[in-house]
């Protein structure tokens, strides 16, 4: 697997540079008969690739079939807390991180292959993935790229010409992945687990380099490294519950520190609203369910400050109480992320004591209904309510019929709608419709893009990528990708995590 260019890509590997011990050299596994799946060309721009080089030799560069210039492959070292259980050694079971990319704009992305085979932390699986889990993977993080959504991203997608069994036989494939970085709160934790606090400590350091530079003019550079990591993880779960997203795989493992989502696994996006929506089909006790994720951010948080404990203070009592100060502003700093997103939602202007208010009372009126065409409704609602009622009477199948009474108000939405429209924005129709998505990856759609990827029919995957590339403005002939599923669809759904 000898390099044979760098295609452009420029690689700096501080990882392996300065993190010596928290990972192990680990090339990938060779595909036996690879062919290209999809290939993420201005994702490719962005890193300063030569494109038409390095497409052509994707195939090959994207199944750990070859390696370009500047690669050193590894797999790294990260325990975690899954389903509350915690796991002192995980880590890459089956992905490699092939180096440091430096993009365009300066910034460092890394450059890993999931599913390229297994590693010495596999711990006994097979370390492939299947082309289905591998395309969905890449279609949420393009589409929660295009939302605006910090988010790992897919440079391209490779079959393997392997079978993987999960139950049956399925196609192989591996995902080419960009990260800002794949550290995680789990990294930190495997450390910290075995004592090695030095360990912990160079951890800090890099990822305050890394990712949150501000944290090193502070006078307790550690304590602010968890602070910028709690605002940039609060942010991002505020954006996830205002989309309706629900990750469904919240382990400490799966939490980044730079803020991204990452490890796209048993994830969907909710169509009926209710705070209860559980789609994982391990999830059994809906630890993960769409209205817990805010809870499970301040309780990973919780994890990660335990990591850190002896670099807040030498003193431990004095150390906890730091700590504690910080674990108890993260519910009220989660919700002023969400308030603020919830203000764009509605097109509300500047700010009222209010709000928090008229954002719940608006989700009782929702109870049920498609969270995203609801939200959307808003944009013609600021001048005619036609469109909202229409939603709001609706299932939140594709069946007609009428909804549940709406709650406690014989006169429909009308109190709420002119409580909102006293606190509209001048130009709230326009601010609605940006903050607002018409497309999303509606979960009956994915499943048959995928079904059909699987049997080697890429149409419907390419097709529904383009529309959720552009989730913001409608166009004609596709009403069929605003619809949410039939109730006997949705009633039974369920993802699963694809290892």
């Amino acid at each position: 697997m000898a390099g044979t260019g760098n295609f452009g890509l420029r690689f700096d590997n501080s990882h392996i540079r300065d993190l010596p011990g928290t990972f192990l050299p680990q090339p990938p596994h060779k595909a036996p008969a690879p062919t290209l799946l999809q290939f993420n060309a201005a994702l490719a721009e962005e890193l300063g690739a030569d494109v038409p080089a390095l497409e052509a030799r994707a195939v090959d560069l994207f199944s750990g079939n070859l390696l370009p210039n500047g690669a050193e492959p590894v797999a790294q070292a990260y325990a975690g807390h899954q389903f509350g259980g915690f796991s002192p050694q995980l880590g890459d079971g089956r992905a490699v991180l092939l180096g440091e990319v430096i993009d365009r704009q300066g910034r460092r992305r890394d450059l890993a292959l999931k599913g390229s085979g297994p590693t010495p932390f596999a711990r006994n699986g097979d370390g492939m993935a299947a082309v289905g889990p591998v395309l969905r993977e890449y279609l949420m993080g393009e589409a929660m790229a295009a939302l605006g959504v910090p988010t790992s991203r897919a440079l391209a997608a490779v079959a393997t010409g392997a079978q993987v069994l999960r139950g049956r036989a399925l196609p192989g494939a591996v995902l080419a992945r960009i990260a800002a970085s794949h550290l995680r709160v789990g990294t930190f934790q495997f450390f910290a687990a075995r004592g090695q606090y030095d360990q912990v400590r160079r951890l800090a350091d890099y990822a305050i380099a890394r990712h949150h530079p501000q944290a090193a003019e502070a006078e307790n550079r550690y304590l602010a490294l968890f602070d910028a990591v709690a605002v940039a993880q609060a942010r991002l779960v505020a954006q996830w519950m205002g989309l309706g997203f629900i990750h469904g795989v919240m382990n400490t493992d799966n939490m980044t520190i730079s803020g991204e989502t990452i490890d796209y696994g048993p994830c969907a996006f909710m169509e009926g609203y209710s705070p209860g929506t559980v789609f994982s089909s391990i999830d059994r006790q809906g630890r993960y369910a769409y209205g817990n994720q805010p809870q499970v951010l301040g309780w990973n948080l919780a994890r990660l400050a335990e990591t850190l404990l002896p670099l807040f203070d030498a003193d431990e009592a004095r150390a906890v109480d730091l700590a504690n100060a910080r674990l108890d502003r993260i519910a009220g700093l989660y919700e002023a992320e969400w308030l603020r997103i919830m203000r764009r939602k509605l097109g509300l202007e500047g700010e009222a004591a209010t709000d928090a208010a008229l954002a719940e009372d608006f989700l009782v009126l929702i109870a049920g209904v498609d969270w995203t065409r609801a939200f959307r409704a808003l944009a013609p609602a600021v001048r005619n309510d036609g469109a909202l009622r229409t939603v709001l009477a609706k299932p939140a199948g594709r069946e007609e019929g009428p909804r549940h009474v709406l709650p406690a108000d014989p006169a429909g939405p009308e109190h709420w709608l002119l409580r909102w429209r006293a606190r509209l924005a001048p130009d709230a129709g326009a601010r609605i419709a940006a903050a607002n998505p018409v497309y999303i990856p509606r979960n009956l759609l994915v499943e048959e893009a995928l079904a059909n990827a699987e049997a080697g029919d890429m149409a419907r995957f390419e097709r529904l990528l383009a529309v959720v590339g552009v989730p913001f403005t409608e166009r004609p002939g596709l009403e069929a990708y605003v619809l949410p599923a039939p109730e006997a669809f949705a009633r039974g759904f369920r993802t699963f995590c694809g290892t």
